[in-house]
This record gives C-alpha cells, sequence and structure tokens, in this order.
C-alpha cells in the first residue's frame, strides 16, 4: 500500500489514512485529487455560465420593445432587402482578403522566426527558410499586381 497522505483524510493509530470511516488506498487518494481539480474547473464553467445567462437575461428585462415596420425589416448591410435574394459581390473584395491573408500570415510568422533566428546554431537554416516564406509572399504580391487589385481607383 502507498503511503499518501488525503488532506481530507484522517490518520488512525495504526498510521492507515481514512475518510469517513473508510481506509484509503494511493489510489484512491489520487483520484480524489484528480475530481477535486476537475470540481475547480467545473464550478469555474459554471460560474461563467451563470454570468452569460444573468447579463442576457438583464438585457431582456432592461431593455426598451417598441417594435415598429422598420425596425421589424430584415438588415441587409445597409441596403433595403427588395428584389431577388441573390447579389453579386465584386471579386475584388476576395483578392482584398487574399492580400489581407498573406500579409497577416507574413506578421504571425515573423516574430517567432526572430527568436528561433537569435539562438545558437539556427541562423543559416532559419535565414534560408525566411527566405523561401518570402519568396512564396512574393508569388502572391507579384499575382495580386497583375491581377491590377493594388492600383487604387
Amino acid at each position: 500500500m502507498a503511503d499518501v497522505t488525503d488532506v481530507t483524510g484522517v490518520t488512525d493509530s495504526a498510521g492507515a489514512t481514512r475518510v469517513s470511516g473508510v481506509p484509503v488506498d494511493g489510489t484512491t487518494a489520487l483520484a480524489s485529487e484528480y475530481f477535486q481539480s476537475y470540481s475547480v474547473i467545473g464550478l469555474l464553467a459554471l460560474v461563467g455560465v451563470l454570468f452569460v445567462a444573468v447579463a442576457f437575461g438583464a438585457g431582456r428585462l432592461l431593455r426598451p420593445i417598441v417594435p415598429t415596420p422598420e425596425k421589424l425589416l430584415t438588415y441587409e448591410c445597409g441596403v433595403d432587402p427588395v428584389g431577388e435574394g441573390w447579389a453579386h459581390t465584386q471579386v475584388r473584395y476576395y483578392v482584398y482578403a487574399f492580400l489581407y491573408v498573406i500579409f497577416a500570415v507574413d506578421s504571425i510568422f515573423l516574430f517567432p522566426w526572430a527568436t528561433v533566428f537569435a539562438a545558437p546554431g539556427y541562423g543559416a537554416t532559419t535565414l534560408v527558410e525566411m527566405f523561401i516564406f518570402l519568396g512564396f509572399l512574393a508569388v502572391g504580391l507579384l499575382y495580386a499586381w497583375k491581377k491590377g487589385v493594388l492600383a487604387w481607383a
């Protein structure tokens, strides 16, 4: 039997740990600690759910309810919802999103790269990796330039 002292247990005169008169071995003590740590997580999750529920309930009780025909219309980004449900979106917005992703990934990659580059023994390898990565970015930027996206109209 393992010599484990349970925080909630009481050690009797024979040296055995007992919880409510039941002997506790090492496995039971470990299980008790295991579930105790999860009870803290469960309690925190419960507090979070209650906080959100109270916030939504308070918002529902405190908001003014004045329905008007304008408020009951479907809102579509400031455009009145008349005509067909299908609208054409200009392709240039997708290219702007593409450019954003290119440069966001670039900025995310640069910070860890700079820390690894400073580590001893990784200088040449990380330098080559960065030039390969910048090559991919250059190809994406060249594609956007060829499509005429970078010209402001």
